[in-house]
């Protein structure tokens, strides 16, 4: 089970790579929305921003988000550091069930290009 340090590290890694994108990808990392991800298997939910192409981690507490963000993320550590990580497709975890992603209709229209 994936660490909560381990958890953290994998959520910066992403913002990098958000960072460093171009084309599709860059313009779904430009929105500017409250973000957060809960981490199922340790009951602890990240919650911060996505601005500026970047995730930007605010805060770090026990049990589900405590607002609702507009971009949600649900997912157990290990499925988020293989995300990160390559070694799990987000769109096949997010068909399945593994990872529960909420947001407006228009946001996910946008955020699609990233999966």
């Amino acid at each position: 089970m994936a660490t909560m340090a381990e958890c953290r590290s994998a959520l910066d890694t992403l913002s990098d790579n958000l960072a460093g994108a171009d084309g599709d990808v860059r313009r779904a990392a430009d929105l500017d929305r409250s973000l957060s991800c809960h981490i199922r298997d340790l009951d602890a939910t990240f919650t911060g921003r996505l601005a500026n192409g970047r995730i930007t981690v605010l805060d770090t507490h026990d049990g589900p988000p405590r607002e609702k963000a507009e971009i949600r993320l649900a997912m157990t550590g290990d499925d988020l550091v293989a995300m990160v990580g390559g070694d799990l497709n987000f769109a096949k975890a997010w068909g399945s069930g593994r990872v529960r992603l909420e947001a407006g209709f228009r946001d996910l229209l946008t955020l699609r290009s990233l999966l």
